[in-house]
């Protein structure tokens, strides 16, 4: 489904990827370790198409993306890539099921449908009596599973996740690997995912090496 060609990066004068070369096939967990510096986000940054790749190419579906435009490259994003960071990035101002319509609303998706979807979703990951909570009250984990709530609403063709768990407590952090399984048994959602936990990433489909900017 995802195929990444020859994906070179550099900022300055540091070559943080050098080359990288990897296929990730629909319907499965694939997680990102390295050591700090390794080149992890850069990668997940390209994929996801936040950024563009000094050279090389990125494929969708066997379409190259790489050659988009920087609005095709906006609409692609909204409707085909959800994303989950390290730190949830919910709007404070907005309630529970207001944050994961946003997407949606983008994508011009009507109210109505929207907000089925967001229920939808909220209800499945646990958050039915949640729905109407600012992000200022709700617990670390729940903030989480909004987040992934948010990045699922489009039906996206993969969900990229950089360190989802980092900033939660071990319970937290057991019970989002658990939905991320979930989502990918009951669904077929494909996932990648950067961690520096080593359970997860031995649960995962793959485990995608990066040391100095190479796979290995």
């Amino acid at each position: 489904m995802i195929k990444a060609q020859n994906i070179k990066k550099s900022f300055g004068n540091l070559e943080v990827l050098k080359g990288i070369n990897i296929e990730i096939p629909k319907g499965k967990i694939y997680s990102i370790v390295g050591a700090s510096g390794a080149g992890k986000t850069t990668l997940l940054q390209i994929l996801g198409t936040l950024s563009k790749p000094d050279s090389g190419d990125v494929f969708f579906n066997d379409k190259n993306i790489s050659t988009f435009s920087e609005k095709e490259m906006a609409t692609f994003r909204n409707q085909e890539i959800g994303f989950v960071f390290q730190f949830h990035h919910l709007l404070p101002e907005f309630s529970a099921i207001e944050n994961v319509c946003i997407p949606a609303f983008i994508a011009k998706i009507s109210k109505a449908k929207a907000e089925k979807r967001a229920l939808e979703l909220l209800e499945y990951l646990g958050l039915t009596d949640r729905i109407e909570h600012k992000p200022s009250e709700l617990s670390g984990g729940e903030k989480q599973r909004v987040a992934v709530a948010r990045a699922l609403i489009n039906y996206p063709s993969v969900v990229l996740a950089d360190e989802p768990s980092g900033n939660l407590d071990s319970a937290n952090r057991d019970e989002l690997h658990e939905l991320l399984f979930k989502l990918r048994d009951d669904f077929g959602q494909t996932f990648i995912i950067v961690t520096h936990d080593d359970k997860f990433a031995d649960r995962s489909d793959k485990i995608i090496h990066i040391k100095d900017g190479v796979i290995f």
